[in-house]
């Protein structure tokens, strides 16, 4: 009876987690603009999507604000990580480490607010950055996907083995040569992971971006939340299934990839 109630439990909880999303998609698909009522199967929304020139630029400004941020805050974070797990102690370590993990548990709204401050006093006293939009963006989501880089990055650094690097300095390689030969592919998995979250984060983001944007910079986030307020519309509805397709393809590959490995590494014990 206990493993009966558990199962309905579990059905439960997948259907108000994903009852949504596959509402959302077959609405997609809907002919008629009202994205409640049903007409017949149509993908001109599709088509409508696709010759959208707000969204298609939105689109292209979180393409390029997400891959900036990512590589900024991957650099930052293991610049971060370095200096917290391999220098030991030092002054200022815990400052350091309280400031760079601090918007892990601050509210968006204060982070959002507090950049746009810092980037009006730097415009009045520098004339940088003139004016709020993609390089205010994209500070400000490397501002934030830092905290994310430097968590990653710091478990895989603790992870290594000391040994080879310091194997690599007895055979006379300088301390950036060892970072760059042995530190750096043994971090790999973890830079990748942090580019990953931190990509991810910039282009889901909308509280911050509000805050630090333009109007001629506007994300795809905050084109879709502006959308949202006068009422969903199918071609929302169509943006949102090319989304969770594409999220559904790269993990189904990355499954595989990795089912792949699993596979190989068992055959070489074997």
């Amino acid at each position: 009876m206990s493993h009966t109630v558990l199962r309905l439990v579990v059905i439960a909880g997948f259907v108000f987690l994903y009852a949504p999303i596959v509402s959302l998609v077959i609405y997609s698909f809907n002919e008629s603009r009202l994205v409640t009522v049903w007409s017949g199967f149509s993908t001109k929304w599709y088509g409508e999507l696709l010759r959208d020139p707000q969204i298609l630029g939105a689109a292209w400004i979180s393409l390029k604000v997400a891959f900036l941020a990512a590589c900024l805050a991957t650099v930052l974070g293991t610049l971060a990580a370095t200096a917290l797990v391999r220098h030991g102690r030092f002054r200022g370590q815990t400052l350091l480490g309280g400031l760079v993990t601090a918007p892990l548990v601050m509210p968006e709204v204060i982070i959002g607010l507090s950049l746009l401050l810092l980037f009006v006093a730097l415009d009045n006293a520098l004339g940088w950055p003139g004016g709020r939009g993609l390089s205010t963006i994209v500070i400000a989501h490397a501002t934030f996907g830092t905290a994310f880089a430097v968590v990653v990055i710091q478990a895989r650094m603790v992870a290594l083995d000391r040994s080879v690097e310091e194997a690599a300095q007895d055979l006379g390689a300088r301390p950036l040569r060892v970072f760059f030969d042995v530190t750096l592919p043994g971090l790999a998995p973890a830079l990748v992971a942090a580019w990953l979250l931190a990509f991810t984060l910039s282009l889901d983001d909308v509280v911050i971006a509000s805050f630090v944007a333009s109007p001629g910079s506007t994300t795809l986030p905050m084109v879709i939340f502006s959308k949202v307020r006068l009422g969903v519309s199918p071609e929302v509805n169509a943006l949102a299934t090319l989304v969770i397709a594409t999220v559904s393809i790269l993990a189904l590959f990355s499954a595989w990839l990795s089912a792949r490995r699993r596979g190989a590494g068992s055959g070489l014990s074997g």
